[in-house]
């Protein structure tokens, strides 16, 4: 059907494959209708000519259903006029059973013509009353019909009787067709409204994850850049500790340095949140010794609880493999925050650590990392909301405990990330028990042999010549003052560009390379370097930045540096690299796991 008001227009073919769908949707109900019909017709014609109407409609209803499937997903061009056709020529068989009726006569024939006349108008315009002159023209059997009664009827007393029906029947018709339009108008004004309210949600949909981006972007610079001075107050610091200092200085100093930990902590769980909202939090796969992360975890928790005087106990059950592979530092970050919170809300008691092992397959086993403490516990009402972000259970102005409420909401997302889940049972004033579910690919599952210390020593003690590229002035001399104290010559260069100028110069032994610079880039400069025929082309170069993304890592080594280090800077892992510097380049990148001859190749 095309359910346009012109036959055979092509401007709405969807409007017309949907009408077409509507009359398939009912067609099975055509088929009672056709028996109900029949029934009449068998009480007032008998049984031969009813059966030969029945049969006679159920083929041309049956030959209609298989046109209107046809043509049903092809309304369009020379499509159009096709289904009002086969429309009208089917409903001739439908009208030839007022027709019969009217010209049986038998006592209730006339009454019935009338009846069947009415009741096919009714269910053409019915079916197609929103398309009005197709039901004019596929009714067009019942007004031949009528017709032909009328004409019979002329000169006899109920022919105007007759003709009375008429107008009964078109205002009758008129009503439905006005009505279903009215409503049909009614429900595309809706559907309109609806539309618009969409499309106002979606605009405000992109509009605050706009905002939500650029929030993300906003505090992943600025926590960023705020490592680099971090950097120079702990470094300043840790340089300052190592002098002769008064009690009191001593103390002052302790507080500097805790609360630029705290401070850098604040700004990790920034970072972090703003990279997993922005989903670029990137997981490292590597091999991880378990004890060395048992050390990792329980070191720094065993001293705080101990120093409140609580008992720190550790377990260990299951099959614990010797290596597994996965990311320790997003590990260690996930176990320590639960060890953390429960050291900080455990004023008498105990907490434990418990660590269990389930072998799942030959290469794959389950930890659990539990961390049970005797501490406050939590309502059933704060655990609906405890991983929440920004959100603690005290939130009030006289809470005990600081914290931005970020610290549970990173570790459970970073739990997620890695496959895992953290669960929480608690109750109130009885204590906590937190969960940390996760699976791991198992590299050994005895103990590797033991691996050789490496000394932070320079081998014979022999003087270095190191050069320190760094733009931020604290910085220079946090690293100037180290190598000076170590026995060591260092030269100091602003940015990449002055950095060339003295390799020009000056052989090195070492050079440590600081990325982000004005002028020009620690990348850059190693590039040139390791291009150039100067003498510090095969000089070990140790990249320095505050980012701690493993692509950043990459591109330092692609550049031609041969060791990668964050910051703030561990000392220690300096020390450990200069001790291999005497041994050239390749002793450098072994030791940061980087393949020279993948490297070379590249």
């Amino acid at each position: 059907m095309v359910e346009t008001d012109g036959l055979g227009q092509d401007s709405a073919p969807g409007e017309a494959a949907a009408a077409l769908r509507a009359i398939l949707q009912t067609q099975y109900l055509r088929y009672l209708i056709i028996t109900s019909w029949a029934l009449g017709l068998l009480a007032t014609l008998g049984t031969v000519t009813a059966g030969l109407w029945f049969v006679g409609t159920l083929a041309a209803g049956a030959l209609r259903g298989a046109v209107e499937k046809r043509i049903s997903q092809r309304v369009g061009t020379g499509w159009g006029l096709i289904f009002p056709l086969v429309a009208t020529v089917t409903t001739a068989a439908w009208a030839a059973a007022p027709l019969l009726a009217w010209f049986s006569g038998t006592p209730f024939g006339q009454p019935l013509a009338l009846s069947l006349l009415v009741a096919g108008y009714v269910l053409v315009f019915a079916q197609l009353r929103s398309s009005p002159r197709q039901a004019m023209v596929i009714s067009s059997p019942y007004g031949a019909v009528a017709l032909i009664i009328a004409i019979s009827l002329w000169g006899s007393p109920i022919f105007w009787p007759f003709m009375a029906v008429v107008p009964f029947t078109a205002a009758g018709l008129f009503v439905l067709v006005t009505m279903t339009m009215m409503r049909e108008e009614r429900i595309r004004a809706f559907q309109a409204h609806q539309a618009h309210l969409i499309e106002e949600l979606e605009t405000a949909r992109d509009k605050a994850n706009a905002a939500n981006e650029a929030k993300s972007n906003f505090l992943g610079i600025i926590s960023h850049e705020l490592r680099t001075p971090m950097n120079g107050v702990l470094g300043a610091a840790q340089l300052l500790s190592a002098t002769r200092l008064e009690a009191t200085q001593r103390e002052y100093l302790s507080i500097i340095r805790n609360s630029g930990d705290n401070l850098l902590s604040l700004l990790n769980d920034i970072l972090d949140m703003t990279k997993i909202e922005a989903g670029k939090m990137t997981f490292e796969t590597v091999d991880v010794s378990v004890e060395d992360l048992h050390r990792r975890v329980t070191g720094p928790f065993q001293a705080q609880a101990e120093a409140k005087g609580l008992t720190f106990e550790v377990c260990q059950e299951g099959e614990i493999p010797a290596v597994v592979r996965g990311d320790p530092l997003r590990v260690c970050q996930v176990i320590h925050n639960l060890l953390s919170n429960a050291v900080k809300f455990t004023d008498t008691g105990a907490v434990t650590y418990t660590v269990r092992g389930q072998r799942v397959a030959d290469r794959r086993v389950s930890f659990e990392f539990e961390v049970k403490d005797s501490g406050t516990g939590i309502s059933s009402e704060d655990m609906a909301r405890l991983f929440q972000p920004f959100t603690q259970v005290d939130a009030s102005s006289t809470r005990r405990f600081g914290g931005t409420g970020l610290g549970l909401t990173i570790s459970r997302r970073m739990a997620n990330i890695m496959g895992g889940d953290i669960t929480i049972q608690s109750e109130l004033g009885k204590g906590s028990v937190f969960t940390f579910a996760v699976e791991a690919e198992v590299v050994e599952w005895a103990a590797p042999a033991p691996v050789e210390e490496i000394s932070a020593e320079v081998e014979d003690g022999r003087q270095m010549s190191v050069l320190i590229v760094e733009d931020h002035p604290v910085n220079r001399m946090i690293l100037e003052a180290w190598m000076g104290s170590a026995g060591h010559v260092s030269a100091t260069a602003e940015n990449g560009q002055l950095a060339l100028d003295a390799c020009a110069t000056q052989a090195f032994d070492l050079i440590i390379m600081d990325v982000n610079m004005p002028v020009m880039d620690g990348l850059t400069a190693t590039r040139h370097i390791r291009d150039g025929n100067g003498a510090n082309t095969e000089t070990p170069i140790v990249v320095l930045s505050a980012s701690a993304r493993s692509e950043d890592h990459a591109a330092g080594l692609d550049a031609g540096a041969d060791a990668y280090l964050n910051k703030p800077i561990d000392f220690v892992a300096l020390a450990q690299m200069m001790a291999r510097v005497g041994e050239g380049r390749e002793a450098l990148r072994e030791m940061s796991g980087v393949d020279i001859q993948a490297q070379a190749a590249a």
